[in-house]
């Protein structure tokens, strides 16, 4: 049960309390070392994977660590941003602004209510005997790969980023969140017939 891929899948995981302290440290490299953190987990996601189909070492403990260690990742790294106090920048006019706290929210919450729902959807057909049904599509992985960076760009940002990064950070999320939405839209007409049925 403990081959590489399941125990890199375990050290993502064990990361994350490190990841958390390293982002709130008041230090200026504070958050620039939480995103390389972040970074190399979305590394080891994709190479825990990438291992255990080429060495042929998937297992059902795998299968169920993986978007567990995925899950966490997001939620917490969406729930840090979402509590950072605005950020603030200085315009090309040299004029001070503040992005309001609620445009982060709003992208955020989608992304994890849709975690939410697309888990619960699985699950449910899994029971059904139709798990193999809800495979993972391929807007779903680009949303997963906008979404990594969108968050790496974030957690990067703190008060003294320059503003296009942070506009840039904002526009990768809220595609994250389109595709989001996206994704999820086809996992429910993939499992319409079933609830036409039940």
């Amino acid at each position: 049960m403990l081959n590489l891929p399941n125990i890199l899948t375990l050290v993502r995981i064990l990361v994350i309390p490190f990841f958390v302290l390293v982002y709130y440290l008041p230090y200026e490299w504070g958050h620039l070392v939480a995103a390389i953190i972040f970074t190399l987990a979305c590394i080891t996601d994709w190479l825990d994977g990438y291992l255990a189909r080429s060495l042929k070492q998937a297992t059902k403990f795998g299968a169920f660590l993986d978007p567990v260690a995925d899950k966490l990742m997001v939620s917490i790294a969406l729930v840090m941003i979402v509590a950072q106090p605005q950020f603030q920048f200085v315009s090309a006019s040299s004029a001070m602004f503040a992005i309001p706290g609620f445009m982060i929210t709003i992208p955020a919450a989608i992304i994890v209510s849709r975690e939410v729902i697309v888990s619960a959807l699985r699950e449910w057909m899994a029971e059904l005997g139709k798990r193999t049904s809800m495979v993972v599509s391929s807007i779903g992985k680009v949303k997963t790969g906008v979404q990594m960076l969108a968050l790496i760009v974030l957690i990067y940002c703190d008060a003294s980023t320059n503003y296009c990064i942070i506009v840039i950070g904002y526009i990768l999320l809220y595609l994250a969140a389109f595709l989001t939405i996206w994704s999820m839209v086809i996992y429910l007409k993939t499992a319409w017939p079933e609830f036409r049925v039940q």
